[in-house]
């Protein structure tokens, strides 16, 4: 395989429009969006601006009825109305934290149901959403590597959790009031949800090019973290074509241990993935890559792992995450003791890299990926099974 080859999985994506449904407008680029116009009827030099018109309704406002675009005409809102839906997905359950965290498990296209985290901070607020449903990696300190692989979800699926979110925060701006004038509750994105973001390119893509777009949500692209475990293949696209920042879920200073960490290792190994980060289109000391780096007692935590990460990414403009474990029911492995964190970050900050350590955030609501969806279908078993042996299940 070359390393221009894309990299995909046997996995389904939910087609944007349903068999006999009406097109679903989230998710489509402004090419796309023109077409879809073009083809429900509209005039094709009128398309361009029509797709302006409606894209700052939907991604400026927040709009989702088409009758509340008023400068479009009424019999053209109601074409809009017969051909197209403006649909996010559906809240199931969402959780605050003591400390503001807020976690959410959203429904999707047939009933599936993926888990988005917002945290806010006193300089930004950081939304992480979700790319596949369930995950095929594996990494065994993961909850999310639990849960098998469904398939990926669609650029609507993945924009709209954006959207939903912005919902639930009252972030859109009121009718008549300026651009940039409400303060920005979600300033940055992080594709460290559930899913590798990198087996589902295209669509992942997409959506960023939405978030990004400045007559929309208008993000910068520096405000878009896209984590990867190592699919090495797809990194330097991802400068190309998405151009936002990038993370690697690192985890471990050997290939023995990564191979049981981060079974993607097996296939591109420390030393093929460091090689691709070396040459990464956009490393600089301005656009830094971030390592992420879970602390695992007795497991990468040592001196000796520490002096061992320095040298592995010498070269390489990074930061270094150190993330304490965020346990859950079941899991094979233990939260490094705090002063061995600390004894480490010491170790890499004074080797010259940054070395924050994450403070863990929304504990009490299961924010760890994976968690809250995992307790929610516990339960509903729970429920099921109660029901049938109260002969209440038909």
């Amino acid at each position: 395989m070359t390393a221009s080859a894309p990299i995909t999985q046997d996995v389904l994506t939910i087609p944007r429009k349903l068999p006999e449904g009406p097109i679903n407008l989230i998710g489509l680029t402004r090419e796309a969006m023109r077409d879809a116009l073009i083809v429900a009827g509209t005039p094709e030099k009128q398309a361009k601006m029509r797709v302006g018109q409606i894209w700052q309704w939907i991604y400026h406002w927040g709009v989702r009825d088409f009758d509340a675009m008023t400068n479009l005409g009424k019999p053209y809102r109601a074409l809009l109305a017969e051909r197209f839906v403006i649909e996010v997905p559906d809240v199931v359950r969402r959780d605050v934290s003591a400390d503001g965290t807020r976690k959410y498990l959203v429904r999707i296209a047939g009933g599936h149901e993926v888990e988005v985290v917002y945290i806010p901070e006193v300089d930004r607020g950081t939304l992480c959403i979700s790319s596949q449903v369930g995950c095929t990696l594996t990494c065994s300190f993961c909850h999310t590597g639990t849960q098998k692989l469904v398939r990926n979800l669609t650029a609507g699926e993945i924009v709209g959790q954006v959207m939903m979110a912005r919902d639930d925060l009252g972030e859109w701006p009121e009718s008549g009031e300026g651009m940039g004038l409400r303060p920005r509750l979600i300033s940055n994105i992080v594709l460290m949800g559930m899913g590798e973001p990198l087996y589902n390119f295209e669509n992942v893509r997409d959506a960023m090019k939405i978030a990004m777009d400045g007559e929309g949500i208008a993000l910068s692209r520096r405000r878009i973290t896209l984590s990867t475990s190592g699919v090495v293949p797809e990194i330097a696209r991802a400068a190309d074509e998405i151009g936002c920042m990038l993370a690697i879920s690192f985890h471990a200073t050997t290939d023995g241990v990564r191979d049981r960490l981060v079974p993607i290792n097996k296939r591109w190994n420390i030393a093929t993935l460091l090689d691709a980060l070396r040459t990464y289109p956009k490393a600089s000391n301005s656009e830094r890559i971030t390592f992420e780096y879970v602390m695992l007692k007795g497991v990468n935590d040592s001196d000796e792992d520490a002096r061992r990460l320095v040298k592995l990414i010498a070269g390489i403009p990074a930061k270094i995450n150190l993330i304490p474990f965020n346990e859950w029911p079941g899991a094979p492995y233990e939260r490094s003791d705090w002063a061995r964190i600390e004894r480490f970050a010491d170790i890499v900050y004074k080797a010259g890299y940054a070395s924050p350590i994450r403070t863990p955030r929304g504990e009490d609501i299961m924010a760890a990926c994976g968690q809250l969806k995992s307790a929610t279908e516990r339960a509903r078993k729970s429920r099921a099974d109660i029901a049938a042996e109260a002969g209440l299940d038909g």
